[in-house]
């Protein structure tokens, strides 16, 4: 027998009782006043209707109970709909009449409810399932998706072609495993990930020229790249990676650099000539020669030294592409680092008929530095101020220890200034102020290779300026007291650096 068939023959045999214990109670009492002959006919039909009426109201609340299951349906329905008007689940125990059938209902109820959630689940992972997404999929650039622990969760087709990799050998390995990139400064993909999860809950950056190295295969790529990132993503995606090819034209960059400093290289040699024949010609010729003369040698003397410096910046360009710049740090002090630059740097001064004036700090601490390197900074900073003086005659070299414990030096002049939309790409390879180079020569790598080589020497580089009004350049050495306990090895007073613009990205691996 089910459980409906049950619970409509409890109702009815109830419904059937009540009914004829209504006719009973009724018909007893007719019959006990009609026998009694006491009361008259109409009394009687009166008086029974009264017991009709008060019996059927005494057993209205029993003959409710036969609905209650209708109730506890309506109640667990209520209770999980999501717009529900009661949050009580129902209790099937406190059922008088089709227990049976409220309890299996009910669980076929929830059965159901739990059945659907699922589906709604399963549907609406698979709609956010990087895999199934039509978008993640049609994207015609390369898409790197990492959870939280730089593992690679997801690549799509375009990615897998680029890398000429198979998906199973990417997905589920971390992504620092998997390749090994580089970026040409200490914003790597690491540090910025660091910083977003310790700031912010969203956060997006960009890198340009990122080098990527791949198993088995000679030449990498080169490219830039977007990135997204979203903390606590339900679908566990949390950093997003887009990437856009250039390789083909970086390589070419390369390539020009590898020629040019080739070219360049061939220079050395007779530049090498000519500055010893100058050498020669001043201190044989010098004190003869009138002052007309004496000015010529001068700017010949200056000028090979403009293209002596120009020779070094064009070959440690190269090398810092090729990753073979190497510095030797030792310890030095910084005011005779400093002042022999500025002395070599005054011939080319005067020429132009500027004085460079010094205000240098006589307690400074040692600090370490490649001599030769760091003179390449000094003068590079010294020529353009120089060079984009505008007829101002005076330039400022200052250098003191700042509130950071850092040997600080500025190089101030008073020119052309920069404008302030320049002023983030000033450092960039190449680049050079639209405004003014037509007019003043120079190659736009100076500045790139003294942030290259102070960086090196662990420390940093910027500017302020306005135009019309100059610039000031500051870079900032660490004493070498303070370089790390292991960069020193035993009692050498020499610290080993590379001075490249590319910059591994590393992680802490974790569990």
């Amino acid at each position: 027998m089910d459980f409906y068939t049950k619970y409509r023959n409890q109702a009815t045999l109830r419904v059937a009782g009540f009914v004829a214990l209504l006719i009973f109670l009724t018909l007893g009492t007719g019959w006990a006043l009609y026998v009694s002959q006491r009361v008259n006919m109409m009394t009687i039909l009166a008086l029974m209707s009264f017991v009709a009426t008060l019996a059927g109201a005494l057993m209205v609340p029993a003959i409710t109970r036969i609905i209650e299951p209708v109730k506890d349906i309506w109640q667990a329905v209520q209770h999980i709909s999501p717009h529900g008007e009661s949050a009580t689940a129902p209790s099937a125990d406190e059922v008088h009449i089709g227990k049976e059938l409220v309890s299996n209902l009910i669980n076929n109820i929830y059965q159901l409810a739990s059945v659907v959630e699922d589906i709604e689940k399963t549907n609406a992972k698979q709609a956010q399932d990087m895999h199934v997404s039509f978008v993640a999929n049609s994207l015609p650039l390369p898409l790197i998706v990492l959870d939280d622990k730089e593992t690679i969760v997801y690549v799509n087709e375009v990615s897998l072609k680029y890398f000429g990799i198979p998906a199973d050998e990417l997905e589920g390995k971390n992504v620092y495993t998997a390749f090994d990139m580089s970026f040409v400064n200490d914003k790597t993909l690491t540090s910025w990930l660091k910083e977003a999860r310790h700031d912010s809950v969203t956060a997006n950056a960009n890198w340009e020229r990122v080098r990527i190295g791949l198993p088995g295969q000679k030449d990498g790529k080169q490219f830039d790249m977007a990135a997204h990132y979203n903390k606590s993503n339900p679908m566990g995606y949390e950093t997003l990676l887009v990437l856009f090819d250039h390789t083909d034209i970086y390589s070419q960059d390369d390539q020009s650099m590898s020629f040019v400093a080739l070219g360049v290289h061939e220079l050395r040699t007779p530049l090498t000539l000519l500055r010893g024949y100058i050498e020669v010609f001043d201190e044989e010729l010098g004190p003869s020669l009138t002052p007309e003369l004496k000015g010529f040698m001068q700017k010949m003397d200056a000028s090979a030294q403009q293209l002596s410096a120009f020779v070094d910046n064009i070959l440690n360009v190269a090398k810092i592409e090729d990753n073979q710049l190497t510095l030797q740090l030792h310890e030095e002090k910084w005011e005779d680092v400093l002042m022999n630059a500025i002395n070599d740097l005054s011939l080319r001064a005067s020429v132009r008929g500027i004085t460079i004036k010094t205000d240098i700090a006589t307690d400074l601490p040692t600090v370490g530095v490649d001599r030769y390197s760091i003179y390449e900074v000094i003068a590079n900073l010294l020529d353009n101020a120089i060079k984009y003086s505008k007829g101002t005659k005076e330039i400022y070299v200052s250098a003191s220890l700042n509130k950071d414990g850092f040997v600080e030096t500025s190089v101030k002049d008073f020119g052309l200034g920069i404008d302030s939309s320049i002023l983030p790409h000033i450092f960039d390879k190449f680049y050079r102020n639209h405004r003014n180079r037509a007019q003043i020569g120079g190659t736009g790598l100076g500045l790139y290779l003294s942030h290259a080589i102070v960086q090196a020497h662990s420390g940093q580089i910027s500017v302020n300026s306005k135009v019309d009004e100059g610039s000031t350049f500051t870079f900032t050495l660490l004493p070498y007291a303070k370089l790390a306990k292991d960069d020193k090895s035993g009692d050498t007073t020499s610290i080993t650096r590379g001075a490249h613009g590319w910059i591994k990205n590393h992680s802490l691996y974790r569990d």
